[in-house]
């Protein structure tokens, strides 16, 4: 039955996508949503971005505070859970599969692909891990998004999965990994118990990693440029790294931003608003209690857990991993039987100080360097605030993915960034209306609702 009731839904939801289009207002170009109907499981991202805002607002007058939790919508509602049993038992047929503990070496060689393992070390002594499916054609460089890492790639299967679609293709596919996520723990002189091992943020990534592994993907297929496709903080990245290495412009032949992240003012995601007025706080408290690794799995999201979900097995499943409870997620996309293999691998790690700059982001609406304070950014930038990354200087055509019900980059932000990049060639909604953050890279339709004109856009470049 529940088959036959996403079928409906996705019969009903409106298809439309803009053509390739050269840089102008986009906002004009904008179609506009069908909410007539909605998914009988669909949260409301606007209940929730209304009730964070009224969280964060000042003064917080405790009646305030009460209305807002009291309305805060479930990410797991009364709806969904009469679907509660056929989902957990979905999940749980496969939730002893062989592919829950294969690494992502042992899972592409499973699926009949080749598969190579490279290490480079960046010039301040990261030594980073990248995955290379290896075959003739163009090179295209892939980067995750945070706390993600290569597997993020190939963990859709070999039906859906970005890199296995790739390497079908022809390309030479390199699946890259930042700095302090589960294939990148090593450094040339410090280990990852010491505190000054996790003092970086996405600007050292964008600075630091991705040069170095573009570098060396380069050398080794021997080519002079790449393709570039970068989800979510992988195209934030790119974004450091072509404004602050503008050399690196020439490298690239094309950079596709699947869920763009650059300006975060409009961020819906209610872990995101919740936490971004406090970040200076949080990053102090968690420094002065040693914690400096971002805890993905820890007990500290139990209370957001119960708020956003309620209790029971499907709660459990889906609310467990603090990814879903920072971008949400979507049922129609979301593939259960997958799902045990998703969640054994996602998320791989990252550095408090990753989450406090992208907070620092929302509060500021600057896309910048690091805020170090008045005294700290005086120091390092000779400037009270920290300078803004200038996109101008970003030479490389790009094109924009984004999606409506994306709670990481609102279609607004997207817009900003659209008309602050000079040589974007293209802006593109997904064609669905609930599609949405983690969707990017794991939705069910991802050879439909990306892949197809994903192709088309490397093909002409």
């Amino acid at each position: 039955m529940i088959s036959s009731v996403f079928t409906l839904m996705a019969l009903l939801s409106s298809c439309h996508t803009q053509d390739l289009i050269p840089n102008g207002n986009v906002s004009n170009n904008r179609l506009t949503e069908n909410r007539l109907m909605q998914l009988p499981f669909q949260t409301s991202t606007e209940i929730i971005e209304e009730s964070v805002s009224a969280l964060t607002k000042a003064p917080r007058k405790t009646d305030q505070i009460a209305d807002t939790l009291y309305t805060f919508p479930f990410l797991v509602n009364k709806s969904l859970l009469n679907y509660a049993d056929i989902l957990v038992s979905e999940y749980n047929t496969h939730v002893n599969d062989e592919d829950v503990t294969l690494s992502i070496s042992e899972l592409i060689t499973k699926y009949g692909y080749p598969v190579e393992r490279h290490a480079v070390r960046t010039e301040d002594g990261y030594n980073l891990q990248m995955f290379r499916i290896p075959n003739n054609g163009s090179v295209v460089f892939l980067m995750h998004g945070l706390g993600g890492c290569a597997d993020d790639f190939i963990l859709a299967g070999p039906q859906s999965g970005l890199a296995y679609l790739l390497s079908k293709e022809g390309y030479d596919v390199w699946m890259g990994n930042a700095r302090g996520n589960k294939h990148s723990r090593s450094h040339q002189y410090l280990s990852p118990s010491d505190p000054n091992f996790w003092d970086f943020s996405w600007h050292e990534i964008g600075y630091y990693d991705l040069p170095a592994m573009i570098d060396y993907a380069l050398g080794i297929s021997k080519s002079e440029t790449l393709k570039y496709i970068g989800y979510s903080q992988g195209s934030t990245v790119f974004f450091v790294m072509a404004a602050e290495k503008v050399q690196y412009n020439d490298k690239i032949s094309i950079m596709v931003a699947l869920s763009p992240i650059a300006y975060m003012t409009r961020v819906k995601s209610p872990l995101a608003r919740l936490l971004s007025p406090g970040t200076p706080l949080m990053y102090e408290v968690s420094k002065s209690l040693g914690i400096y690794e971002f805890p993905m799995k820890s007990e500290w999201t139990g209370p957001l857990k119960l708020l956003m979900c309620g209790v029971g097995p499907l709660a459990d499943i889906l609310c467990s991993n603090v990814l879903f409870l920072a971008v949400g997620f979507d049922l129609e996309q979301l593939n259960m039987t997958n799902l045990p293999v998703i969640l054994s691998h996602v998320p791989a790690g990252a550095s408090v100080k990753q989450l406090v700059h992208y907070g620092q982001g929302v509060v500021s609406g600057e896309f910048r360097q690091f805020d170090l304070g008045a005294q700290g950014n005086l120091k390092r930038y000779g400037s009270l605030t920290p300078p803004k990354y200038d996109l101008d200087r970003v030479r490389v055509p790009v094109s924009l993915f984004y999606s409506n019900d994306d709670w990481m980059a609102h279609p607004d932000d997207v817009d900003q960034l659209y008309k602050e990049l000079h040589n974007a060639v293209d802006i593109h909604r997904v064609p669905y209306e609930h599609f949405n953050h983690i969707d990017f890279i794991f939705a069910k339709e991802f050879k439909r609702l990306i892949h197809k004109r994903l192709r088309k856009l490397l093909s002409l470049f």
